[in-house]
């Protein structure tokens, strides 16, 4: 027989969609519980990608992507002007 887990203690990937809204509603929106969230998430980065045995560069590649990503969303609208300019 399952037990039945509260939809407050499941995972994001094995909540439904009809549970969605409130799962969200049961999340910790504090200044506390957001940081939280990015400790948690830096943590299980941090051990799945660099703190192994025989790491590659998986873990910095997807740094930097980021990163890049970051700054061009960042700069887009500066980046949409010059690309209608035309040099001739």
């Amino acid at each position: 027989m399952a037990s039945v887990v509260p939809v407050k203690e499941k995972k994001l990937m094995d909540v439904k969609l009809g549970e969605l809204p409130s799962w969200i509603l049961m999340r910790d929106f504090t200044p506390k519980g957001i940081a939280g969230a990015f400790q948690r998430g830096y943590y299980r980065y941090y051990n799945k990608y660099v703190n192994v045995k025989r790491g590659g560069v998986a873990g910095i590649s997807m740094v930097l992507a980021a990163y890049v990503l970051f700054n061009y969303c960042r700069c887009y609208k500066e980046l949409k002007h010059e690309r209608l300019h035309k040099y001739h």
